[in-house]
C-alpha cells in the first residue's frame, strides 16, 4: 500500500536502516551510524551539543550537555574491547572545556535535583569505562576541573527515584581514577534503592504506583554495570546479579516475535533504550536465559525499529516513537533525550568471541496461554506479531498524559497506544483501551487513578471514580485472542460514554473497510484488523469507527478506532464488550467469527473474593 511504502521511504533516515543487525560488527555500525549526524552540531569547544529549538523544562545548557553526554552510553563500551573509535579527542574535549567555568562551553553550576545528575552518570560511566582516551589526555588543570565539577555534584539531592544510581556511576569513576571521595553517601543511596525493591526481580522506580520500562533500562541496567565493574564478593553486585536473573522471565513477556516491546508509560521516545536490559545481561556476562535467547530478544528489538522512520532527514533522532511526534514526550525531553536509546549498544563491551556474540539467535518459548505479573499488575497475553498487557491501571499523574500512558485497559506492542491531544474532544478523540465519561458532551473523564485493584488468576478487577458522583468496577478477561472488559458503573446522573478498542493504521484516500451497527464496531487496515463488540450491556450502544486525530497513536500517524458510543441513566448501569486486534489474515477471520460469551459476574465475583491478591504497584504512594 502507499501508505506502507511512504513510510518506508521516510525510514530511510533512519540511522538503523537497512543495517541487517545479525551481527557484532552490524551493530557497531549502527553505533556509529547513530553518532554521526550528530557531528555537525557539536560546538566549537566539543562539550554543547545542540539540535533543535525544542525545550525542556530545564536550562539550554544542561539540554546541550544531554546531546553531549548520552551517546556516551553506546561509545565507552568501546574501550573494554579494543575497538577503534575516531572521535575520542572531540570528546575529551568536551568533558574538559564543559567543566571548565571559564569556557564559553561551561555545562554550568550543578543545582539540587538537577538534570545535570542525569547526564553525568553517562560521564562517570565513561571515564570509567575509557580513562585512556577521556581522562588521561587531559592536563592537570583539566583533570582538577573534571574533579571538581564530579565531586561538587555528587554532593545535590537527587530524585528519590532510579537517579540514586547516579550517584554510584560517578562514583565508580571516582574510585578507579583515585580520587578521594565520601563513600557513606554511596552506600546510603545503595541502600536506599534497595528499598524500591518488591521482589521476583521486580523494582518501583521510586515510591510510586508505576512499575514500568524504567524498570528494566535504568534499576536493572545500572545494577548490571555495577555487577560488572566491582569485586566480585560485593553484596550489592551479587544482589543485582540474583535479582536480574529473577526479572529476566517475565520481562520476556514483554517482547514480541518481531522485537517489538509492550510500548506502556513513560518516556518511550528512548526508544531501542528498550532493550537495554538484553544488553547489560550480556555486560554483566550474567546468563539469566540462554546466550541466544537474549541474543535473539536483542538483535530482534534492534531490527524493530530499523525499518520505523524514526529520525530527521539529517539523520538525528527525533523526539517521538515509531515517527516524530511531540504529543506523547514529558516536560523533561530535550531534543538530545532520545539519545538514551544508546545504551542498547553496550555489549560491544564484549569481543567477538564472547559467547553472546557467538551464539545463535533463538527466541524463549512462548505460551498463548495468559501470564499474569502481579508486580506492575497486568497479564501478559500473546498473539502473532504482538503482545497485550492487561493493565490494572497504574497511575502518574505527575506526567503529561498519564492516564495514558499509564491507566489504559489494555496496551499493546504493535498498537502503541494514543495521547489524547484535544481536553474539549469527547467526540474527537480515539480513547482506545480506555472508557470515557462526559456530562455535557464536550469534556470527558478517564481512569487516572484507582481506589482498589485485586489479580485473580488470569483477571483484573479495579475501582475507580471518573467523577466524585461516579464509581466504576472495572473486570479484565483474558479470553482466547479476545479480552472482555465487564463495567458495573454507578452513577448519580445520567452521562455519555464511548469506550474504545485498539487503534490501528489509517490508510490515506478513506480505503480502508470499517463497519459500524448496534454494539459493533470494526476496521481492516488490509495489515490488520480490529474490533469491539458489545456483549449485553444493560443499554444499547452504537459501534463507530472513530478516525481519531492524527498524530497522536505511538506508532501509527494516523489510526482508526473502533468504538461502542451510548448514555447510560443515573443509578446502576451494566456495560460488557469483547476486544480484539490482530494481523490481519485467516487466523484473525477466524478469531473475529468467534466472538466470546459475556463472562458469569457472580462467579468472577466469587473468584475474586477467594483468590483475589492486590497487585504491587498499587502499594506506593499516590501522586
Amino acid at each position: 500500500m502507499h501508505d506502507t511504502v511512504n513510510r518506508r521511504d521516510m525510514a530511510r533516515f533512519n540511522p538503523l536502516h537497512g543495517n541487517p543487525l545479525k551481527t557484532r560488527d552490524d551493530v557497531r555500525r549502527a553505533l556509529d551510524d547513530s553518532f554521526a549526524p550528530l557531528l555537525p552540531y557539536f560546538s566549537p569547544g566539543g562539550a554543547r551539543v545542540t539540535l533543535s529549538g525544542t525545550a525542556a523544562h530545564f536550562d539550554r545548557a544542561a539540554a546541550d550537555l544531554e546531546g553531549f553526554a548520552r551517546p556516551l552510553w553506546g561509545i565507552a563500551p568501546l574501550a573494554l574491547s579494543g575497538d577503534t573509535f575516531a572521535h575520542w579527542p572531540l570528546l575529551a574535549k568536551g568533558i574538559a572545556n564543559g567543566t571548565d567555568p571559564a569556557h564559553p562551553d561551561y555545562w554550568g553550576d550543578v543545582r539540587q535535583k538537577d538534570q545535570r545528575l542525569v547526564e553525568l552518570a553517562a560521564l562517570g560511566f565513561a571515564l570509567r569505562l575509557a580513562p585512556q582516551h577521556l581522562w588521561e589526555p587531559l592536563s592537570d588543570a583539566q583533570k582538577d576541573n573534571v574533579s571538581r565539577y564530579l565531586l561538587t555534584a555528587r554532593e545535590r539531592n537527587y530524585a528519590d527515584n532510579n537517579w540514586k544510581f547516579f550517584r554510584v556511576m560517578v562514583d565508580m569513576a571516582l574510585d578507579h581514577l583515585g580520587i578521594g571521595f565520601d563513600r557513606s553517601l554511596t552506600e546510603t543511596f545503595q541502600r536506599e534503592l534497595d528499598d524500591f525493591y518488591i521482589a521476583d526481580g521486580w523494582y518501583r522506580d521510586g515510591n510510586y504506583r508505576r512499575i514500568d520500562h524504567y524498570i528494566a533500562f535504568a534499576m536493572h541496567f545500572y545494577g548490571l554495570i555495577y555487577a560488572r565493574l566491582s569485586k566480585p564478593d560485593d553484596v550489592y553486585a551479587k544482589r543485582y546479579r540474583e535479582r536480574a536473573r529473577l526479572f529476566a522471565g517475565d520481562f520476556a513477556s514483554w517482547f514480541d516475535e518481531d522485537g517489538g516491546t509492550l510500548a506502556f508509560g513513560r518516556s518511550m521516545t528512548y526508544r531501542f533504550a528498550c532493550g537495554g536490559f538484553w544488553a547489560g545481561l550480556a555486560f554483566a556476562d550474567e546468563e539469566a536465559l540462554p546466550w541466544g535467547k537474549i541474543k535473539g530478544l536483542y538483535l530482534s528489538h534492534l531490527r524493530w525499529w530499523a525499518d520505523k522512520p524514526i529520525a530527521d532527514r539529517d539523520g538525528v533522532l527525533s523526539i517521538g516513537y515509531a515517527y516524530p511526534q511531540l504529543t506523547m514526550s514529558e516536560s523533561y525531553n530535550s531534543a538530545g533525550s532520545p539519545y538514551w536509546a544508546l545504551k542498547a549498544f553496550l555489549p560491544l563491551a564484549l569481543p567477538e568471541s564472547h559467547p553472546f556474540w557467538q551464539a545463535e539467535e533463538t527466541l524463549p518459548e512462548v505460551s498463548t496461554k495468559p501470564r499474569p505479573l502481579i508486580h506492575p499488575g497486568m497479564v501478559m497475553m500473546r498473539a502473532k506479531g504482538n503482545v497485550t498487557a492487561l493493565s490494572s491501571g497504574q497511575e502518574n499523574l505527575s506526567m503529561r498524559g498519564g492516564p495514558e500512558k499509564y491507566a489504559k485497559f489494555a496496551y499493546s506492542s504493535r498498537y502503541g497506544f494514543g495521547v489524547e491531544v484535544d481536553e474539549r474532544g469527547f467526540k474527537t478523540n480515539g480513547f482506545d483501551n480506555m472508557l470515557a465519561f462526559s456530562d455535557d458532551g464536550l469534556h470527558y473523564r478517564v481512569r487516572e487513578t484507582n481506589r482498589k485493584v485485586l489479580l485473580a488468576g488470569a483477571n483484573l478487577r479495579a475501582t475507580w471514580k471518573p467523577f466524585p458522583d461516579v464509581t466504576v468496577e472495572t473486570t479484565l478477561v483474558a479470553a482466547g485472542d479476545w479480552h472482555v472488559r465487564l463495567h458495573r458503573i454507578t452513577s448519580a446522573r445520567a452521562l455519555s460514554v464511548a469506550e474504545g478498542g485498539f487503534a490501528i493504521n489509517r490508510n490515506d484516500g478513506d480505503r480502508d473497510a470499517v463497519s459500524e451497527t448496534a454494539g459493533r464496531a470494526t476496521a481492516d487496515c488490509g495489515t490488520d484488523l480490529s474490533a469491539i463488540v458489545d456483549l449485553g450491556s444493560s443499554v444499547s450502544r452504537q459501534g463507530v469507527a472513530l478516525k481519531a486525530l492524527p498524530n497522536t497513536n505511538l506508532i501509527n500517524a494516523k489510526t482508526t478506532v473502533p468504538q461502542l458510543r451510548g448514555e447510560i441513566p443515573a443509578g446502576e448501569t451494566l456495560l460488557a464488550c469483547a476486544v480484539f486486534a490482530g494481523v490481519a489474515g485467516a487466523e484473525s477471520e477466524r478469531a473475529l467469527a468467534a466472538v466470546p460469551a459475556c463472562p458469569d459476574l457472580e462467579a468472577l465475583d466469587r473468584l475474586f473474593a477467594e483468590t483475589g491478591v492486590p497487585v504491587s504497584a498499587m502499594a506506593g504512594e499516590p501522586q
